[in-house]
């Protein structure tokens, strides 16, 4: 029996939704998965009988197979709808369109922050089903019905959260691809909410932008990551830190003076910051942004330019504005070893920011193959998934003893 048809043993709990107009194909994709051992697997036709299915069902859905080309409601439009139903789980395309219009839905599910483990031609070959169900991972997090409303947060109940020391810092390391030392890390805020848990920024940024509480929330990250930079270094670890900023905090003039007193408070120094500042945020107000960047980078704090790639005047900003660091954004550098516009990308920004003499950050590696690549065509420090994930401040003194034994021993990476 050929590898394709190798029964996955966790197959059998894994729910798999099907979304074709045409059903023949649904009769074979149906017929394909259960020979690989998937037998709960759902049939519809239209997508709006999918999301009714979705929304009135218990028990989560791991994977949905979506036509991207159907009548009535399109692919794209179904993957709003699932955006505004909050669905988890992952997604494969299924379609006969060119690679061009893949390249554009994929990017959409990316920016949608949805799991799409690949796409599929028409017709169907039963051994790349099969290679693509290896990333399947259950979905987990689902197990309420569709239809039910995630808290919304009010601004008093963020207040007090910032004013009772519920935002927690949590840092994802940084390395160098070329050496593997470990360079610092970005710290991304956390919400350690008394009802629901760990809330992500997703749920709560735009809030504090929108109440006017941005900087009361940025003063409690810095003055918390500042705090712990002290504490690394008293434990012989130096750290440097990068922290995101927003246009409202690049909006006040005296923003550099609060981070020179915050620093200086902490007994740490500016050179030990980095300011990442999202591209796409500085499109507004460019005098009073040049007036304080220009400031910090006097001050010694080092600034970084986020996600580059993704705003409408890149250049103009790296003409304009003090940067020390490009990062680029992990929709560039995810998927990049079988992407040739994507690495095309990533080869022009990376060999800008050296011309620039600008360190470039590659965002998002996930793979060993995203890895060599970037590594290959010199990028500077690497950052993703596959290095580590965001961490508690306390397990980051660890996590840098266990990455500098594997490194040396050459356990996984090599050198």
């Amino acid at each position: 029996m050929s590898g394709a048809h190798t029964r996955d043993p966790t197959a059998r709990g894994t729910r798999i939704m099907l979304l074709d107009d045409d059903p023949l194909m649904l009769l074979l994709l149906s017929r394909m998965l259960k020979r690989l051992g998937y037998e709960n697997v759902m049939a519809c036709s239209k997508g709006e009988e999918a999301l009714q299915q979705l929304a009135s069902d218990h028990e989560p859905v791991d994977l949905i197979m979506l036509d991207i080309n159907m009548p009535e409601m399109d692919g794209v439009e179904f993957i709003r709808r699932l955006v505004a139903c909050r669905y988890t789980g992952s997604l494969v395309m299924v379609s006969g369109e060119g690679g061009r219009v893949f390249d554009s839905v994929a990017r959409l599910i990316e920016a949608q922050q949805l799991k799409a483990l690949g796409h599929l031609h028409k017709p169907v070959q039963p051994e790349q089903l099969a290679k693509l169900l290896q990333q399947l991972k259950p979905n987990a997090g689902a197990h309420v019905p569709l239809r039910a409303q995630v808290h919304a947060y009010d601004a008093e109940e963020l207040r007090e959260a910032i004013a009772g020391g519920q935002l927690v810092n949590h840092y994802q390391p940084k390395v160098s691809l070329e050496t593997g030392e470990f360079i610092g890390a970005e710290c991304l805020v956390r919400w350690q909410h008394p009802r629901d848990g760990l809330v992500y920024p997703d749920r709560f940024i735009c809030l504090a932008v929108e109440q006017g509480l941005i900087a009361d929330l940025t003063r409690a990250v810095v003055g918390s990551a500042l705090r712990q930079i002290r504490g690394w270094r008293r434990a012989g670890h130096v750290v440097r830190v990068a922290i995101n900023v927003t246009m409202d905090d690049l909006a006040a003039l005296d923003f550099p003076d609060m981070m020179e007193s915050l620093a200086s408070e902490a007994a740490v120094e500016a050179a030990q910051v980095m300011l990442e500042v999202t591209e796409g945020q500085m499109l507004r107000s460019l005098r009073t942004v040049l007036d304080v960047l220009s400031r910090l980078q006097l001050k010694r704090f080092q600034l970084a330019i986020d996600d580059f790639g993704t705003g409408h005047s890149s250049l103009a900003q790296l003409r304009d504005l003090p940067f020390d660091e490009l990062k680029i954004d992990r929709g560039f550098v995810h998927g990049a070893p079988s992407d040739e516009t994507r690495q095309a990308i990533c080869i022009a920004s990376i060999r800008m920011a050296h011309q620039l003499r600008m360190q470039v950050v590659a965002e998002g590696i996930e793979t060993r193959e995203e890895w060599d690549l970037m590594r290959h065509l010199g990028c500077d420090i690497g950052q993703g998934y596959f290095i580590a994930r965001p961490m508690p401040a306390e397990a980051l003194t660890g996590w840098i003893d266990a990455w500098r034994d594997q490194w040396e021993s050459k356990s996984s990476l090599g050198a």
